[in-house]
């Protein structure tokens, strides 16, 4: 198989955003690459048109690549439910929820028999593939039965470039300790070597270039600027958070409280390329502030982080900021959260069957939890009783465990393709409720929701930010500039080698 595999000599090296790069660069070369992670860990998450899921950054990088996204480029997704406890998604659907002692002892040879499957699918079909590798390839506790790195390059046969992370400092020591605790065999599929997140003038790092391929007999292929405000979806919420903090503080005030299992929190990043808004999380009662608006985004265990909301008093906040005529918007487990009351009928939520908790009561409804879960692409448009233009389509996502039915008279937020309603609306937008991820990723909605906040302000209006002209620009930048400080010709022989020596 022609390819390559990105791996790094720890987490957050920038594997992802250089996987993107590369899908993009060979894509306008004319060839067809297609992304591959064989297991993922992240609770940001891409529905694919069949209704399934994957990790958010294949989505992505299938997108770099001019690729629909399939199950096939990353058919294990791991999505944490509490510190011990993941629900596995394989092939995009969701099958288990395990600690991490019992996915290790039960899951290793079904991994191993899915990675080969999705590896000969993508060899089929595709011209090449770019394999992103997950931490570091010498966990030596976890090396035995591992499935993200070293293992995954000897399926595909493919050679491995190894990522370092200059910024963080120690990089020297980083990438000769990773090389010297690989075993002789995967040594020598090595075929490369990456500084990523470099700073300055790079004349002052010829030295440490020419050392590195002397003490290890491995070319250096690059030496990459740390790369700001790319605007690339981010991965997981560390990512995001780092967006939000470089952020200019605009006029708008907009608050996200910060679930510990937060979800799709992609559906935030549209805020970034609004002039006038300020997004920050909010964790504590002493962050919370006089927003002008709150959002409540998705999470992978609703209960629990309802819990931890109030055991913060967070939930009084949120509860007087609404009392006070503030904005709100809930979005898929933040909608729950919003509710009267929540049943977990199945016990898929918290684990216990029947368990029931009352929610923030700003919105009149109970959700109830049960055994399925709903993945599928949607489109809708507003519910007529929302006052809002009917004709114009809004376009999303639905991951969620759960049904939410309204106890009082109330308007719905959407009405879907199938004329089911969707959400809750009231007080001409005051408070929204919705399962719609991705819904401020539509330019109108998200322009209409910000004057709002405009008007209430006394600040003039604005014209919609069309972010979806962006989209594809911003892959052509991060590719050009990536591509400009690789030698890429050798890594192109590289990836075009096929089998390692």
């Amino acid at each position: 198989m022609k390819g390559v595999m990105i791996q790094g000599t720890a987490s957050d090296v920038g594997k992802s955003l250089i996987v993107t790069a590369l899908c993009r660069i060979l894509a306008n070369e004319g060839i067809k690459a297609a992304p591959f992670k064989s297991q993922n860990m992240s609770n940001n998450s891409y529905v694919t048109l069949d209704g399934r899921e994957i990790g958010r950054a294949q989505g992505i990088q299938a997108e770099a690549a001019r690729l629909e996204p399939t199950v096939w480029m990353n058919p294990i997704l791991l999505k944490p439910r509490s510190d011990q406890h993941s629900e596995v998604v394989f092939l995009g659907r969701a099958i288990e929820t395990f600690s991490g002692s019992e996915y290790r002892e039960q899951f290793y040879e079904k991994g191993i028999e899915v990675i080969k499957k999705s590896l000969d699918h993508l060899k089929e079909n595709f011209d090449a593939v770019v394999i992103e590798g997950a931490g570091s390839p010498v966990e030596i506790n976890l090396k035995d039965r591992e499935i993200v790195n070293m293992r995954v390059a000897e399926l595909a046969d493919v050679p491995v470039v190894l990522v370092a992370d200059i910024d963080r400092g120690g990089v020297f020591a980083s990438i000769v300790g990773t090389l010297d605790l690989l075993e002789t065999q995967e040594r020598q599929r090595v075929a490369g070597l990456i500084i990523n997140k470099f700073r300055g003038d790079i004349t002052l790092f010829e030295d440490g270039i020419q050392w590195l391929e002397e003490r290890t007999g491995v070319p250096v292929l690059g030496v990459l600027p740390f790369v700001e405000n790319h605007m690339i979806d981010a991965e997981d919420s560390l990512s995001l958070h780092t967006q939000f903090s470089n952020t200019k503080k605009g006029i708008l005030d907009i608050a996200v409280i910060q679930l510990p299992f937060i979800s799709n929190y992609n559906d935030l990043e549209p805020f970034l390329f609004e002039e006038d808004v300020s997004l920050r999380w909010v964790k504590h009662v002493s962050e919370f502030g006089q927003p002008d608006a709150i959002i409540i985004p998705g999470t992978k265990s609703t209960i629990s982080d309802l819990e931890n909301l109030k055991g913060k008093g967070l939930d009084r906040l949120i509860q007087k900021h609404v009392d006070h005529g503030g904005l709100v918007v809930g979005i898929c487990g933040g909608y729950q959260i919003l509710c009267s009351e929540l049943v977990d009928e199945a016990g898929s939520d918290t684990g216990a069957p029947n368990f029931t908790q009352k929610g923030l009561g700003c919105i009149p409804a109970i959700t109830t939890f049960y055994e399925e879960k709903k993945v599928n692409r949607v489109i809708g448009k507003y519910h007529k009783c929302t006052g809002l233009p009917e004709n114009q389509q809004l376009v999303g996502y639905e991951i969620h465990l759960g049904k939410t039915v309204l106890t009082k008279k109330g308007f719905p937020f959407l009405t879907l393709e199938n004329g089911a309603d969707e959400g809750y609306f009231a007080k001409d937008g005051q408070i929204i409720g919705t399962y719609l991820h991705h819904l401020f990723h539509n330019d109108e909605w998200r322009n209409h929701w910000l004057n709002m906040i405009r008007k209430r302000k006394g600040i003039p209006l604005q014209d919609p930010t069309y972010i979806r002209n962006f989209k594809d620009n911003k892959y052509e930048i991060l590719a050009s500039k990536i591509k400009s400080h690789l030698k890429w010709d050798l890594l192109k022989e590289i990836i075009n080698q096929g089998s390692t020596r």
